[in-house]
């Protein structure tokens, strides 16, 4: 049986997905659109989970991080209000595993498949690229973000795509998030 995300009030909770390549602004937009609707949101997990290592990340955390992003959602779906927004989803463990290892943990794919999300808003690389430790790729954000729009789009998955400056991105995305609303 599917789950059915719900308020505490018995209203479908939405659940809206910031998914993109680094550095384009996901975290920024997730937390702005969360406070612009009064609810909350889940942070990434993954850099949290990375961010304690005291190694490199190899291949054998990625059920951890998937596990870990998962949890997070389910903690925060009891703090949100009516909407939910979540900063990156499985796909982006599962494009990131394939690009590095070669291969997806079948579990994290069948995770994948049986996630439910009101609307995807995939984000550009027309922004400027910012130095963190965790990031890895800057030459290949547009490879990346044609990935996951090809994961989007083969998936049949509900997604806008977000691009320019950060005021025409939130404005963008308040627009896609409003009508998602308007649709309850």
């Amino acid at each position: 049986m599917e789950k059915v995300n719900e308020t505490n009030n018995g209203q479908h909770l939405k659940k809206v997905v910031i998914i993109g390549p680094e550095s384009t602004g996901k975290s920024t937009l997730t937390a702005s659109l969360a406070k612009h609707y009064n609810t909350a949101y889940v942070p990434e997990f993954a850099r949290h989970y990375i961010d304690r290592l005291d190694r490199p990340y190899e291949e054998s955390d990625f059920p951890e991080i998937a596990k870990g992003q998962l949890d997070s959602e389910a903690q925060m779906e009891k703090q949100a209000n009516g909407i939910l927004f979540i900063d990156t989803c499985l796909i982006v463990l599962k494009v990131w595993s394939e690009h590095k290892f070669g291969a997806c943990y079948p579990e994290i794919i069948d995770k994948i498949n049986q996630q439910q999300y009101d609307l995807y808003l995939l984000t550009g690389t027309d922004v400027p690229w910012e130095e963190d430790p965790q990031r890895e790729h800057p030459h290949l954000r547009d490879f990346f973000y044609n990935v996951y729009r090809k994961e989007l789009q083969t998936r049949n998955l509900p997604f806008i795509e977000i691009q320019g400056e950060y005021y025409y991105r939130k404005k963008a995305a308040v627009k896609a998030v409003d009508d998602l609303l308007s649709l309850a």
